[in-house]
């Protein structure tokens, strides 16, 4: 089923950053972003826990072209919801064609004494693993880059002004505490627009949620 309190993004400036208190790990559950709109400061806490293992959170960052996002940048600051559907400028990490992008690589090898490259096949872009250190050393100077930004994600329901579940919203292991809210079209992010126009994603999942869904979000076998 999908997020239980709804999906939107919000739009507007940074006004500050900061990161959560360090936890018994050594390690941080959240960035928190805090973004300025018409109708106030919105909290924006973007998850990066790890859960105390090594490789518990991974993510990946899109350079990724305004026209790609459906609209969204056209959207004035504040709060919009948006249905789960492509069309609406909701994210899918796994459906979205254009949050895996492929990439030519280059093979280097040698031929009669000569150096020359060979032509590799394309690749979708590697989501990259590590701890929130690890994630946050990503996610930080992008931020501070920014000149606009579109956070998507559900909404805070205790009467906080803000945005949680920002990450990968599908795939979670069956009988798990957050399978219950699995569902496609409803992926959160952070996007941010630079001073030079151009566009990045920051996407986030955990090392348990799968790459590979239903129509419903919940893991294929």
């Amino acid at each position: 089923m999908p997020l239980t309190h709804g999906y939107g993004v919000v739009i507007g400036t940074r006004h500050s950053y900061y990161r959560d208190p360090v936890n018994d790990y050594g390690q941080y559950f959240h960035g928190n972003l805090r973004v300025a709109t018409p109708a106030g400061l919105y909290h924006c806490a973007i998850d990066v826990d790890s859960k105390s293992v090594p490789n518990g959170i991974r993510w990946k960052l899109v350079e990724l072209d305004g026209s790609r996002l459906k609209g969204l940048p056209a959207l004035a600051d504040g709060w919009h919801p948006l249905a789960p559907t492509p069309a609406s400028g909701a994210l899918d990490y796994i459906r979205n064609p254009d949050l895996r992008p492929r990439r030519l690589g280059c093979l280097l090898g040698a031929l009669l004494e000569k150096v020359r490259f060979v032509v590799a096949p394309t690749s979708e872009l590697p989501w990259s693993g590590g701890t929130s250190l690890d994630a946050l050393a990503v996610l930080e100077p992008l931020i501070a880059q920014s000149v606009r930004v579109l956070v998507l994600g559900e909404p805070f329901h205790d009467g906080t002004r803000g945005v949680h579940n920002i990450h990968q919203n599908q795939g979670d292991p069956i009988g798990s505490p957050w399978s219950r809210e699995n569902g496609i079209w409803q992926d959160g992010a952070t996007v941010v627009r630079r001073g030079d126009g151009t566009y990045a994603v920051f996407c986030t999942k955990f090392s348990t949620q799968v790459d590979a869904t239903d129509d419903s979000g919940r893991p294929l076998p």
